[in-house]
């Protein structure tokens, strides 16, 4: 798989686990524990994870960005 293709199936989950993070938080009041853990903490943790990923495919593009230029 090259990188574009990774990018297309990463950058999509990457949007909607960043919006599952502020309405799983809101819903906490209305949910019981269980359903919070599993879309607010597991959320969070698939969150870095494809965060992570999505640095990795663009490091490239954040070292010539923000390398030191002389």
């Amino acid at each position: 798989m090259n990188k574009n293709t990774a990018l297309k199936i990463v950058n999509p989950i990457l949007a909607i686990l960043i919006l599952n993070q502020p309405f799983s938080g809101l819903l906490l009041s209305v949910t019981h524990w269980e359903a919070f853990e599993g879309l607010h903490i597991v959320g969070g943790v698939m969150l870095f994870v494809f965060a992570v990923v999505h640095l990795m495919l663009n490091w490239k593009w954040v070292t010539s960005n923000f390398r030191k230029k002389a």
